[in-house]
């Protein structure tokens, strides 16, 4: 491992998509800084009366008293049913909603934990575990990685997969442009299995990027059948969530089938115009799969648009090739709909839109494309999702919660998912109850995950807790400014320890890295 002069430094390579679609080598550092008035973390006896319990199950809220020791539940219920230690630091709720501490299995916090700790983004929204690794490409080596995590001791638990284009990378190098040869694919499925045997949960795959867009569907099994031998899952962001998106679903379903193993279809949605409208039919193929024995589920952010590297515009993804440029522009709805973001060539055009450039610079959309492109490139958020299509998803039973965002991302899901959830979709809207928003958010994740002590309040499970205003808790969070803090989030817990109170961290670190078991 190659130390940095920072005493007590090392350096991770983590992978993931670059601005150009590939999946470089990027080294991070990992160490751990020390805090100025880090919280105890000595978890204390703590009684919550007055509380509207939320248990992560979809039952009724009802009102009772938990009561938390030694980092578990220990007694949940009404408050004369419970046989309450002598030494005990009381909460009254005055009646606001104690919930279990929202799963997010599709977060990308691999680097950013590194740069805060407390994960203030993640645990003002009151995620209590997160999963990164997601969209083919994850840390590496996994081992080497979660002992770091431990090391680190954030705010919050943090697992990972392994990325299939992670290991595609490490293979084929920089030879990614054509179908794997059965040694290359034997010497991919060495590293899934050195991965899952650190405590990966499963695999992940990104088939819009490089080099997992080159990736044959026999590949594809043969690496989610190490997954699968050891009780791992497949997570797709598949090859299309535009014009072959049905397609996209069928080849997920496959592999699932095929490996034998759960799929998880990553930020499900129908990608552009082409295909609005067309939520019926994925629903319909995933209940069809169910029904036939493939357990296949979906996860969802609760935002109108999406994130991702501005090379996906161009389908072949020869950018100086102006047929291709345009028909990705005219497919996404025009350049209106296209938000260039981390644009480290010109900040200056951070959030504006494409057409916006190509007006201020005197040019076509397709040229200010290619002149992005030859600068590097960027990243871009795409406003072309349809309202009815995320409605569908959201009140689907297949369908969880993620946020596919994370720390210092620049799209709002980041900072604002679980409140807008909570917020916007079932307070204000009334699309699903709220029970129904923790429970996508908790114990939906926490069983893909297999974390069977996580994601519901009962006796016996770990303390990890969200205390929440139902009639302020809402998402702050912007195109324009995708840090903003949410409201109503009144206190997180992990492990029975108090990391967030009165809109702020309480310092306390006492999370660690999860594995399968």
């Amino acid at each position: 491992m190659r130390r940095c002069s920072r005493t007590g430094s090392r350096r991770i390579r983590v992978l993931g998509p670059s601005r150009t679609g590939a999946l470089p080598t990027v080294l991070i550092l990992v160490s751990a800084p020390a805090l100025v008035g880090q919280a105890s973390e000595t978890p204390r006896p703590t009684l919550f009366v007055n509380a509207t319990i939320i248990d992560g199950t979809g039952r009724d809220a009802f009102p009772g008293a938990l009561l938390i020791e030694d980092g578990r539940i220990a007694a949940i219920g009404e408050l004369d049913s419970i046989d309450v230690p002598s030494s005990v630091d009381r909460r009254d709720l005055g009646g606001l909603v104690l919930a279990p501490g929202f799963v997010d299995i599709h977060n990308h916090s691999a680097r950013g934990l590194f740069e805060d700790p407390l994960a203030t983004t993640q645990v003002a929204q009151g995620i209590t575990t997160l999963v990164v690794g997601a969209d083919g490409g994850s840390p590496w080596p996994v081992d080497d990685y979660l002992d770091r995590i431990d090391s680190l001791r954030p705010a919050l638990n943090v697992g990972t997969l392994v990325g299939h284009g992670t290991v595609r990378a490490a293979v084929m190098g920089d030879d990614f442009r054509r179908v794997a040869t059965d040694a290359e694919i034997a010497a991919m499925t060495t590293r899934v299995e050195t991965g899952m045997r650190a405590g990966a949960f499963g695999l992940s795959s990104g088939l819009e990027y490089n080099p997992g867009l080159y990736a044959s569907t026999g590949e594809l099994i043969a690496l989610a059948r190490v997954a699968a031998a050891h009780g791992g899952f497949y997570m797709s962001h598949m090859r299309d969530e535009e014009e072959r998106l049905l397609d996209a679903v069928d080849e997920a379903i496959r592999i699932g089938r095929e490996a034998e193993l759960p799929v998880q279809i990553s930020h499900i949605k129908a990608g552009n115009a082409s295909v609005w409208g067309k939520a019926a039919d994925v629903l319909a193929k995933i209940a069809s799969a169910n029904e036939a024995g493939i357990d296949v589920l979906a996860d969802q952010y609760p935002y109108s648009a999406w994130q991702s590297s501005l090379t996906i515009v161009a389908r072949s993804r020869m950018f100086e090739d102006a047929d291709s440029v345009a028909a990705g522009i005219a497919a996404a709805g025009g350049g209106s709909r296209l938000q260039i973001v981390n644009f480290d060539a010109e900040p200056s055009l951070n959030g504006l839109r494409l057409d916006e450039i190509a007006a201020a610079r005197g040019v076509s959309e397709v040229d200010a494309y290619m002149w992005i492109m030859e600068r590097g490139g960027s990243d871009l958020i795409g406003h072309t999702m349809n309202d009815a299509d995320i409605d569908a998803f959201m009140v689907s039973p297949f369908v969880m919660t993620s946020s596919d965002g994370g720390i210092g991302g620049a799209h709002p899901r980041g900072a604002g998912t679980f409140p807008r959830l909570l917020g916007h979709y079932a307070r204000e809207r009334g699309l699903i109850t709220i029970e129904r928003a923790v429970a996508r958010s908790t114990s939906m994740p926490a069983r893909r995950l297999g974390l069977s002590d996580r994601g519901e309040l009962r006796v016996g499970a770990i303390a990890d807790l969200v205390v929440f205003d139902p009639e302020r808790i809402a998402d702050r969070s912007t195109f324009d400014d995708g840090d903003r803090l949410p409201v109503g989030v009144g206190s997180v817990w992990v492990a029975g320890i108090e990391v967030w109170r009165g809109g702020g961290p309480t310092r306390a670190r006492p999370g660690r890295a999860i594995r399968r078991r």
